[in-house]
């Protein structure tokens, strides 16, 4: 079975039956946080890897009404339920991005997607010149607990199918090596939300997060993990 087979055979649905809906309106604040904070005024909007299309459908709540929003997904299941938000704007398609042509945006988003593909280096490389802006949500799962407790890393792949496992530098390297400019960041505290208590350990976590990250942000992120790093690019 190769890698990516988990997303059409579905085997990742049933580990994750929602498909992250939960977290998709706290995702869609962040994007359309970033867009208004530089000023974006996109008219067309793609997202690869758009799962259950709940991102695209309350960003589409938030932006202009002539905005027009396209999701991509190569898993059958995905697209399955985000067609159910399907509108005269917003239109889903059971496809692989990188192997569209003639396709351009005025913004792409990357959501939590690169850290599942097993080669993120040609992805990025090939969607370069699909859009002018990109937005990309990387979860930085490198940290200094989740290297002396391996069944993280391990629940991770298992669970959710993530290959790669990032800092903030390496996240921001990765996009300069690719000839990316990184326009702006900052860390996304996804601990915080209510569906993410995974425990004792996870809530023991929650008090050094909290209290030294206002004094502290590198450093806690390296030490405790729990946050993500929005990125818009160009």
């Amino acid at each position: 079975m190769k890698i990516g087979d988990m997303y059409t055979n579905g085997q990742y649905l049933e580990h994750n039956p929602t498909w992250g809906a939960e977290d998709a309106s706290w995702k869609a604040d962040l994007i359309y946080g970033m867009i208004q904070k530089q000023g974006l005024k996109p008219v067309t909007i793609c997202e690869a890897g758009c799962g259950s299309g709940e991102i695209l459908w309350n960003l589409q709540q938030k932006m202009e009404k002539g905005c027009i929003f396209t999701g991509y997904d190569i898993s059958p299941q995905a697209i399955d339920l985000a067609r159910q938000h399907s509108n005269q704007n917003l239109t889903f398609r059971l496809a692989d991005i990188s192997e569209e042509r003639g396709k351009t945006y005025d913004l792409i988003l990357l959501i939590d997607l690169i850290e599942h593909l097993e080669d993120y280096f040609e992805f990025l490389r090939v969607l370069k010149d699909k859009s002018q802006y990109k937005i990309l949500h990387i979860p930085l799962e490198m940290f200094v607990i989740s290297v002396l407790y391996p069944a993280f890393h391990h629940g991770q792949k298992r669970k959710v199918g993530h290959l790669h496992y990032f800092t903030k530098d390496t996240a921001l390297q990765v996009l300069r090596d690719l000839g990316y400019e990184i326009v702006d960041f900052y860390y996304t505290a996804g601990y915080t939300l209510p569906l993410h208590d995974h425990g004792i350990k996870d809530r023991i976590l929650k008090v050094p997060r909290r209290l030294l990250h206002p004094f502290a942000p590198d450093l806690t992120v390296r030490i405790f993990g729990g946050y993500s790093l929005l990125v818009l690019v160009k």
